[in-house]
């Protein structure tokens, strides 16, 4: 195993929870766009975060990786479809997003094991 997953987000949320008191404004507005992006319209909520998941790997923000491969195990997204959108991340990001697939990829399995589990 490269990263614990799990126990990312759950320490990145309660430092999220921090920044919401902080910047309480910013967040409400950034949990307003959340909310419109992911509302289900011409593309379904569950490909919306597969889309997320490739940029998170595109841009190697190791939390989004987490956040959006929990979102996309909840919201049915099989690893095959996964498996499908990380060849498109590493097809737009080249050497790096391989890298980063590789870990997006544990991360779906590990927040799969951890919901069966």
């Amino acid at each position: 195993m490269h990263k614990n997953w799990p126990q990312m987000t759950g320490e990145l949320s309660g430092a999220i929870r921090e920044l919401r008191g902080g910047a309480p404004e910013v967040m409400k507005a950034f949990s307003g766009m959340a909310q419109a992006a992911l509302k289900a319209n011409a593309l379904d909520t569950k490909t919306k975060e597969l889309i997320a998941l490739a940029i998170a790997v595109a841009i190697r923000c190791d939390g989004c990786v987490a956040f959006h491969a929990e979102a996309a195990m909840k919201q049915g997204a099989t690893r095959d479809e996964v498996m499908e959108t990380m060849g498109m991340a590493v097809y737009m990001g080249a050497g790096p997003s391989v890298m980063y697939a590789a870990q997006a990829v544990e991360a779906f399995d590990q927040f799969t094991e951890k919901a069966a589990g």
